[in-house]
């Protein structure tokens, strides 16, 4: 009850059901967020190639991946990190300046 404050303290949790969650049910949930956020990262990749107009060849040429690694990262098998998911936000941010410092 949010009007009586004595039940504040213990949350907002369904008790029984935290109870009957299993580490089964745990591992499951994690492999789920860690797929919602590979494919997160394959939109995002996928907007930024298709902003700047180029292919999956001219893209990876670009910013100087594989080809492969480019797909991989489009079809959400693998999730860009380090300098590569910063370079895609600066590619998605101010693409001119990036590409013109890429060469």
């Amino acid at each position: 009850d949010p009007t009586d404050s004595l039940s504040w303290s213990q949350g907002r949790h369904n008790s029984a059901k935290l109870d009957a969650t299993t580490d089964a049910d745990i591992a499951q949930h994690i492999a789920q967020d860690d797929n919602d956020a590979r494919q997160d990262a394959a939109q995002f990749t996928r907007s930024v190639r298709a902003r700047l107009g180029l292919s999956q060849a001219e893209f990876a040429s670009r910013i100087r991946v594989s080809l492969d690694t480019l797909r991989n990262w489009e079809q959400g098998k693998r999730q860009p990190t380090g300098a590569a998911q910063a370079l895609l936000m600066v590619l998605n941010k101010a693409p001119e300046a990036a590409l013109a410092a890429l060469g």
